[in-house]
């Protein structure tokens, strides 16, 4: 084998990289890239969760890091891969739409010299009483298949034997090139949407406001280029949350029907506060940004006051809904209580109630008998180590009870405007008002109608490629010495095309209605003019049916 070179090389590499079959792997190899995103938990939506992960395994946790299984979709393999794909789809789709281009601005083939052997052929007679020149019925053939969405060439017209060549179907490759160049837009769209878009969640509470600032998000995901100055200085307000539950059914009752955020709108500082609703399946568009409705709950407002007396956490604390009847798990913490941190940990009940055992559970999802059931504990938080920590879950190892059931002063009990005096003179807390929440989640994605555009190209595209036909159609005439002028036509099609028979019986009928049916309708000399799907008419036979007439 001789040795390629340089140049060689690079161009047997790129014809390799360019090719179909390529892409195809290309493709493949990325689906299946992306399976260990959903395999192993991601950095970029949860770093906690990572961190615990590599913790609990500490022999394949690191080994799975270098690797980057753990940011899989922005990892250098994964990213390799997606380059080498949109770089082979567009060296396919390239040369292929010069090709094309240059097809379509190109003749017709030539006429074969024996159209018998197209899959589809055919003879037509017509008399020499039609007065009609071989030239004519050319012309005439080609008005036919233009009419049909033919581009037609008459050609050898000044012969005894002119001939039209027609084609048709280049729609079809043009919806292949649409759909391969699409499946790059999307592509494109994608990666712009990866990096130049975020996605954040946010916890509002009635009566709070919503700013688009990166600090006032609870948990933020930008993507691999995204800059704060991004954000749209939007913002929104909870207004108040309304919920409709269901009360005439017997076997759904208290379930939710129904869900209106009423909320207040600004999309910047200046303009002017607009209010709108806000429910499920129906976000709002602020700033160029999607702001879904995705949960709710209930928040009670609470005080604590520390041992000294003085107040070390007043506001709405959010409760997690872990039931259709909204029993919800609420975490308190006080980091600024003294001599001693605080912290309550336990649930709330919307509607409280004792079943027979002497259990507390809710009975009503709407907040008729609130009540909050709380343990209590002080100690040091760990909130003062610069160490992040879930606001919903209260570490109590380190911590010393105040409050539970299996201590003397048993557990805290509280129901609207109530308060309760901790143990050993540590403080107090009161349950003083309820508010409901809403979870917003909030997407910012700048591919996402390109994504759209490209997909819908993409389908019509596929659509084309797959039920057009590309064919071909040759018509050449001569005159016989008798006068009569002989037609004959053959189709050929590129690649299956069960709708080739189909189409040589119309254009056989367009013909014989072009120049016989005058005769037909006249009743003379009808039994001249023959039509054959095989073979040119005897001339003999021709004459003797004419006498017979």
């Amino acid at each position: 084998m001789p040795a390629l070179g340089l140049l060689g090389t690079l161009r047997w590499a790129w014809n390799q990289l360019t090719s179909m079959k390529t892409a195809l792997f290309l493709l493949l190899l990325l689906a299946v890239a992306a399976v260990p995103g959903s395999l192993f938990p991601q950095r970029p939506a949860d770093p906690s969760v990572v961190t615990q992960y590599i913790k609990d395994n500490p022999e394949t946790g690191p080994w799975l890091d270098r690797f980057q299984l753990f940011d899989v979709y922005s990892s250098v393999w994964f990213s390799a891969i997606y380059l080498l794909l949109f770089i082979s789809l567009i060296g396919c789709v390239i040369p292929r739409a010069k090709a094309h281009f240059k097809a379509m601005r190109s003749k017709p083939p030539r006429t074969p010299s024996r159209l018998s052997r197209m899959p589809e052929y055919g003879t037509l007679t017509v008399p020499a009483s039609m007065s009609l020149s071989p030239a004519e019925a050319v012309r005439d053939a080609a008005k036919i298949l233009r009419r049909r969405g033919y581009r037609v060439d008459i050609r050898d017209e000044g012969t005894d034997r002119p001939s039209v060549g027609a084609e048709r179907g280049f729609a079809k490759e043009v919806g292949n090139l649409v759909f391969h160049t699409s499946l790059i837009g999307v592509l494109a769209c994608v990666a712009v949407g990866g990096l130049f878009g975020y996605s954040g969640q946010k916890i509002v509470v009635e009566g709070e406001s919503f700013v688009n600032t990166l600090v006032s998000y609870d948990t933020f995901t930008p993507g691999s280029n995204f800059t704060e100055d991004q954000l749209s200085p939007y913002s929104l307000t909870l207004d108040d949350f309304e919920i409709e539950f269901d009360r005439e059914s017997e076997t759904h009752y208290g379930q939710p029907l129904d869900f209106t955020a009423n909320v207040t709108v600004k999309e910047d500082p200046e303009a002017e506060a607009e209010e709108q609703v806000l429910k499920v399946n129906s976000p709002l568009t602020l700033g160029g940004t999607r702001v879904y409705l995705v949960g709710n709950g209930y928040a009670p407002v609470v005080t604590v006051r520390d041992g000294e007396g003085n107040v070390a956490l007043e506001g709405p604390v959010v409760a997690v809904p872990t039931d259709a009847m909204y029993t919800s798990l609420a975490v308190i913490k006080a980091p600024d209580a003294k001599p001693d941190q605080l912290g309550f940990v336990g649930f709330f009940l919307p509607t409280a109630m004792i079943d027979d055992a002497g259990v507390s559970y809710s009975g009503d999802p709407d907040p008729i008998n609130p009540q909050l059931n709380l343990n209590s504990y002080y100690g040091d938080l760990g909130l003062d180590e610069g160490v992040p920590s879930n606001v919903y879950v209260l570490e109590t190892e380190d911590l010393t009870p105040l409050n539970n059931r299996d201590l003397d002063a048993g557990g805290i009990v509280l129901g609207a405007n109530q308060t309760y005096e901790l143990p050993d003179g540590k403080g107090s807390i009161t349950f003083s008002d309820l508010k409901r929440y809403a979870a917003l989640d909030i997407h910012y994605d700048p591919g996402k109608t390109g994504v759209l555009v490209f997909a819908v190209l993409s389908l019509s595209g596929l659509a084309a490629s797959l039920f057009l036909a590309r064919r071909r159609v040759w018509v050449r005439a001569g005159q016989h010495p008798d006068g009569r002028v002989m037609v004959e036509y053959g189709l050929l099609a590129r690649g299956e095309d069960p709708r080739l028979t189909s189409e040589a019986a119309a254009l056989r009928s367009l013909f014989a209605e072009k120049w016989l049916a005058q005769q037909d309708a006249e009743g003379k000399n009808v039994g001249r003019a023959t039509v054959s799907a095989n073979a040119t008419a005897d001339s003999n036979a021709a004459e003797e049916s004419g006498k017979d007439q």
